[in-house]
Order: structure tokens, then C-alpha cells, then sequence
């Protein structure tokens, strides 16, 4: 027994092939670890598994548990191109990007093309404008690692360099160290108050011990 062809079902394959071209297309700009092809894969297949779902569990009225796994396939490619480097994390807006994809093929594939359509114009507003908006709304506090060089003899003042810095910081919390002939390489993570970078860069540089830093 074959089933019968719906045109209604191309529809939806193109509108999801559309959406998912319209939301890769910056990160394949920005050259992310998921871009044009991928988003517009996982688009068009959430809305093919939406399509089988609706049209298998219809009838027994299942069509959203049998479409709910989709959700946690999706957790897997997003959480796939989340990397932690230091003390910043990356991909997650990529992550949200192949999220949202899925979702709006998704709908595309159950006939909520209206859902669909106000959801993709305003994550392109929120991709395409984000900077903008975040321009408006400067960081508070940042987060860097800090590497510090000293000579391997001054080992010794590193607790009073850390008590001349520590009123500038928030948090310093010290991750690893690296000593190379004879110098010493300190890392810390340290978050900071934006308005004070400046004022913090410049008591680094008037500390006699510190050889070299980065920041």
C-alpha cells in the first residue's frame, strides 16, 4: 500500500528548505561550525519528521509524543558546537540557531506556517540587529583570563601581587601555572568591572615584578 501525494507537503518542504537557507546564511557569513547547509538541513528534516508524525499518529492522536524526540536529537547537534575556552563560552548562539531551526521547520511540517513565519522574522531581527541592540546595553562586568609573567626567584611575591590587584577585581581565582627556564607563568580567571579595564591595565603595568602580562 502506498500513500497518496500531497502537494501541501512540497509546500512545506520549500517554506522549511527557505526558512532554514534565511537562518543559516549569517553563520555561514560568520563561517560558525554549523551554517548554511546544516541549518538548512535540520530545517528540512524536522519538518519531514513533523510531517510523518502528523501523519502517522493522527489517528491515534500521538502525532506530539512521536514529534517530541525530535527535541532531544536536537540537543545533541546544538550541544555538539558549544566549547568552553577559559572563562568565555562558545557556540551557544549557533546552539540557539540550530534550536530555532528545528523548531520552526518544525511547525512548517505541522501547518503552523503563520507560528512559523513571526517566529523566523524575529529571530532575523535578533541574529541580524543583535550587535545593535547590544551596543545599547553595554557589559556591566567582563570576564578575561589573565596571564602573568614573572621571573621564577619572585615566586615568592606572587600573594602580594595578588593583594595590590584585588580590590580592582570582583573574582581572581588562579587555574594554572607554567614555569619556562626562568620565568614563571601565572593564569588567573578574573571578572572586572568594564569601567575600571583601564584603571586595572595600567596598576599591571606599574608593578615592577610583573615582566609581561596578558589580558
Amino acid at each position: 500500500m502506498f500513500d497518496h501525494w500531497d502537494i501541501n507537503d512540497l509546500y512545506k518542504a520549500i517554506m522549511a528548505l527557505g526558512a532554514g537557507i534565511v537562518l543559516g546564511l549569517e553563520r555561514e557569513l560568520k563561517d560558525k561550525a554549523a551554517g548554511l547547509k546544516t541549518i538548512s538541513l535540520i530545517s528540512l528534516g524536522s519538518a519531514l519528521f513533523a510531517i510523518i508524525s502528523y501523519n502517522i499518529g493522527q489517528p491515534n492522536n500521538e502525532s506530539t509524543r512521536i514529534a517530541s524526540y525530535i527535541v532531544s536529537g536536537i540537543g545533541f547537534l546544538g550541544a555538539g558546537v558549544i566549547f568552553r575556552d577559559g572563562v568565555n563560552v562558545s557556540g551557544l548562539t549557533t546552539a540557539s540557531v540550530i534550536w530555532l531551526s528545528s523548531a520552526v521547520g518544525m511547525s512548517i511540517g505541522f501547518g503552523l506556517i503563520y507560528l512559523a513565519l513571526l517566529f523566523l522574522g524575529i529571530s532575523i531581527i535578533l541574529i541580524h540587529f543583535g550587535s545593535i541592540i547590544n551596543s545599547l546595553f553595554p557589559d556591566y562586568k567582563i570576564s578575561r583570563i589573565l596571564t602573568i609573567c614573572m621571573e621564577k626567584e619572585m615566586s615568592g611575591m606572587r600573594q602580594l601581587l595578588i593583594d595590590k590587584i584585588k580590590p580592582f577585581l570582583d573574582k581572581i581565582e588562579e587555574r594554572r601555572i607554567k614555569v619556562k627556564d626562568d620565568k614563571m607563568y601565572i593564569f588567573y580567571d578574573i571578572t572586572l568591572k568594564n569601567s575600571r579595564l583601564m584603571e586595572f591595565e595600567n596598576l599591571l603595568l606599574a608593578q615592577k615584578e610583573i615582566l609581561e602580562f596578558e589580558l
